[in-house]
C-alpha cells in the first residue's frame, strides 16, 4: 500500500517501540507499506531523524533512510492550488496527490483542512491502523 508518512510519525515510532507509530515504522521496514516521497521529504526525514536531541544512532537512521529511498516511490509533484495553514506541510500533501497515495499519515491532521485535502485521506497513526483493521476484517 502506497502512503505518505509525516516525519513526526517516524520520530515517534523510533522513540518508542510500542504504539501506532512504531507499528507503522515496522510496516515500512517490512515493506507492508511503501512510502511515497520526493527530495524535500527525504531531506526532512534526514534532518529531523539526525537531530541530536532524539539520540538516534546515525547508523540506524541511515539504514532506515536508505531503505525508504530503495523501496519508496519518488514522485514529482505540483504546488498546491491553495496554501495550507502551515506551509511546511505542503510537500507531504503535494506528494500524496502526485503519488496517488492511499493515505497521508500524520500526527498533525489539523494542519490539513478538509477543504484543501484534494481527496487525500489524512489520518492519525491510530486512525490509520484502525482503518486497516476494518478493511481486513471479514
Amino acid at each position: 500500500m502506497m502512503v505518505v508518512v509525516d516525519a513526526n510519525v517516524l520520530v515517534a515510532g523510533l522513540l518508542s517501540p510500542f504504539g501506532p507509530c512504531a507499528q507503522i515504522v515496522r510496516m515500512v521496514s517490512s515493506e507492508d507499506l511503501r512510502l511515497c516521497v520526493d527530495a524535500r521529504i527525504l531531506r526532512e526525514y534526514a534532518e529531523v531523524l539526525h537531530r541530536p536531541r532524539f539520540g538516534f544512532k546515525d547508523a540506524r537512521v541511515d539504514t532506515l533512510l536508505a531503505h525508504i529511498r530503495d523501496t519508496g516511490l519518488v514522485v514529482a509533484s505540483r504546488p498546491l492550488s491553495n496554501s495550507l495553514p502551515d506551509p511546511d506541510y505542503g510537500a507531504f500533501l503535494e506528494v500524496a496527490i502526485a503519488g496517488r497515495a492511499a493515505y497521508l499519515i500524520t500526527g498533525n491532521t489539523r494542519h490539513f483542512p478538509t477543504a484543501q485535502r484534494e481527496g487525500v485521506a489524512i489520518l492519525s497513526p491510530a486512525a490509520f491502523l484502525g482503518e486497516l483493521r476494518t478493511r481486513n476484517t471479514p
